[in-house]
């Protein structure tokens, strides 16, 4: 992590939005009377993908509470049925944007156990803890909800069974089925699918496989020793970034459990003298991450646990290796950055992804490419960045955030880092003791494949569900 002043070549890539083939297509014919099996949930569907065929089917889903209490969400699993274009196709789910956050959203595929002309597979729709609970009465609000071939070749809908071309606002439907806490609650599956919980069939699509590091993150404190036998590294020794003369403090890094997850807290504390300030970082001790994937799930944080605010805080999950000389070509480092207060020149808030390919300490001159958005991001998010051979992809809560050029690939391998830091001491100038904390979930990294966000959470279910806290079976580069 380095300071930035202005780089003296920045590009900022250009999404690029998929067209969608438009017309009009009759529903298919329900195989039998639809009516929700009690009155505690009813799902709202349209689409905006309404033709025949189409790059991508976007059921947009709204779930509402008819029930006379709350309900949490996290009981709540929505089933969208379809016909498979061919026996071998594979498909990808994302969410496009959703009032309970696409990072509370999830997507699993697999196939019905007994297809039909209209329905082979589904898609099941979930929701973690995070997306909270419903009162009675309330919905879901818009779920802008998207799946596509892993190709990218058309879709053929009309033979979808949940699929309605003429529904272009919201209405019931009855041809997607909803279960709360296992027992089906809404809709009218095709014949004999009727939906079970857990799934009679295991999903279509897994999480791909590989060389895999992944760590909850379950330790009892800095000290723990299974922090060093599993690779990682608590920073004490002194140095930048930061605040010169601050301490890089393990005690301030300890672990807790939030939302039934084990949850690691990097705090960082300051009373406006270098002497009281103390950073916080946690690194892999070992350099051996190059290609592939990256996930996390980070809370940042706007304000401080105790204290003003105010102080130029910066908050990170990257992967970073070595400069061994000013303006070295093989340096490589990828960078997501919350500044909660700005900084770097920046007024107010703002989350960069940045992708370095060298740079030189004195004078200061970087060759970098970045991305930013300036808005608050305080609160959970998950975080993904892929590179492969020709690009490297950062994602926040599921949606591409930042694209950015070959030139910045990685020639050596890297290490994995979180930490939290103060840019100066400009920002807050009181003498007040502050602290601030930045939480993290869990770390992914599969080796050499290029993962989906949904793939990322799929993978990281798999884990949970397992019972495994951590695995490391990434090769020594």
């Amino acid at each position: 992590m380095k300071s930035r002043t202005t780089p003296n070549r920045l590009r900022v890539a250009a999404a690029a939005a998929v067209a969608l083939a438009m017309g009009t297509v009759g529903l298919t014919a329900l195989t039998g009377t639809a009516s929700a099996a009690t009155d505690d949930v009813t799902v709202q569907y349209r689409t905006s993908a309404t033709g025949a065929t189409a790059d991508q089917a976007e059921p947009w889903l709204k779930v509402r509470n008819t029930g006379d209490s709350a309900l949490p969400l996290s009981t709540v699993k929505v089933r969208y049925y379809f016909k498979a274009d061919s026996s071998g196709a594979a498909y990808r789910f994302a969410c496009s944007w959703a009032v309970k956050g696409c990072a509370n959203i999830t997507g699993t595929f697999g196939t019905l156990a007994n297809p039909t002309a209209t329905a082979d597979r589904y898609l099941d729709i979930g929701f973690t803890s995070g997306a909270g609970t419903l009162a009675a009465g309330a919905d879901t609000g818009d779920m802008q909800l998207r799946f596509h071939r892993a190709d990218w070749q058309p879709l053929n809908q009309s033979d979808d069974y949940s699929f309605g071309g003429a529904q272009t606002s919201y209405a019931d439907w009855s041809k997607i089925t909803a279960q709360v806490s296992g027992s089906t609650v809404w809709g009218t599956a095709p014949e004999g699918n009727e939906p079970t919980d857990p799934p009679t069939d295991p999903p279509t699509d897994p999480p791909a496989g590989g060389p895999s590091l992944f760590d909850d993150f379950n330790y009892s404190g800095s000290s723990d020793p299974k922090i060093s036998a599993n690779g990682w590294s608590v920073r004490s020794n002194s140095g930048g970034p930061g605040v010169p003369g601050a301490t890089w403090s393990p005690e301030n890094v300890t672990f807790a459990s939030s939302a039934g997850n084990s949850v690691m807290n990097l705090r960082t504390s300051t009373a406006g003298t270098p002497e009281s300030t103390k950073q916080t970082e946690v690194l892999t001790k070992a350099m051996k991450f190059k290609n592939g994937t990256y996930a996390a799930r980070v809370k940042f944080s706007d304000a401080p646990v105790s204290g003003p605010d105010g102080d130029r805080l910066v908050q990170t999950f990257f992967t970073i290796n070595d400069l061994k000389a000013p303006m070295a070509d093989d340096y490589a480092e990828y960078d997501f950055e919350y500044l909660p207060n700005g900084g770097w020149g920046e007024p107010a808030n703002i989350l960069y992804t940045t992708s370095w390919e060298t740079y030189n300490p004195d004078p200061w001159q970087a060759v970098n490419q970045h991305t930013e958005s300036r808005q608050s991001w305080a609160g959970w998010h998950d975080l993904v960045l892929t590179i492969d051979n020709s690009t490297i992809k950062y994602y926040v809560d599921g949606q591409l955030f930042g694209t950015h050029d070959a030139a910045y690939l990685p020639e050596r391998p890297m290490s994995i880092n979180f930490n939290q830091w103060l840019i100066d001491l400009a920002g807050q100038t009181s003498t007040t003791p502050r602290a601030y904390d930045e939480q993290v979930d869990y770390v992914l990294h599969v080796k050499d494949q290029v993962l989906s966000p949904a793939e990322v959470a799929a993978k990281i279910s798999t884990y949970r569900t397992a019972g495994t806290t951590f695995e490391d079976t990434v090769p020594n580069s």
